[in-house]
């Protein structure tokens, strides 16, 4: 009897979720900028193998062929198979311990590699159509930030403009 209580009372508070999500969603409107566009702020994940800019030998071509996907792979897998056969050559160590207790790439997690889809862009930058950064225009301005010459002083650091007391690379901005 009390596990009929407790199924009951679980498939009505499911049952009011669901309706109150559904309400939810048909009262969303997306937010929007000062210009009316909808708001894309936020943090965004970049993970790609796409290059940035389009290699010179795919020239205008903006998506690779199967068969070229195909050959990538095939030279990944090779690529790996020829670094596995150099390790598995290496001598190993009689006192280093059993390979069951190598805790792997724990910092795994760093790395973000995105997977193969359905289309394989050459570069991500589709315009001008060669998919490369444009050269830079003659007499256009370069900014430098604080990149002057350094002028010794003292820590803290309050400003690193115009070379002052960048001493090392905490000193240094980010970008």
């Amino acid at each position: 009897m009390m596990k009929q209580k407790i199924s009951l009372i679980l498939s009505i508070v499911t049952a009011s979720l669901a309706v109150s999500s559904i309400q939810a969603a048909d009262d969303y409107t997306p937010p929007r900028t000062e210009y009316g566009q909808p708001d894309l702020q936020g943090v965004w994940n970049f993970s790609s193998n796409t290059p940035m800019q389009r290699p010179e030998r795919f020239g205008t071509q903006e998506f690779l062929t199967f068969e070229e996907v195909q050959a990538a792979i095939a030279r990944q897998e090779s690529a790996a198979a020829r670094a596995d056969a150099a390790a598995a050559r290496l001598v190993v160590d009689p006192d280093a311990p059993p390979e069951t207790d190598n805790p792997g790439g724990y910092n795994d997690f760093w790395m973000e590699s995105a997977g193969i889809g359905d289309t394989v862009r050459t570069s991500l930058i589709v315009y001008p159509e060669n998919g490369r950064i444009p050269d830079r225009v003659e007499g256009a301005q370069r900014q430098f930030g604080g990149l002057g010459p350094d002028i010794p002083s003292t820590r803290p650091v309050r400003f690193v403009v115009g070379g002052i007391a960048k001493d090392g690379p905490e000193d240094r901005g980010l970008s």
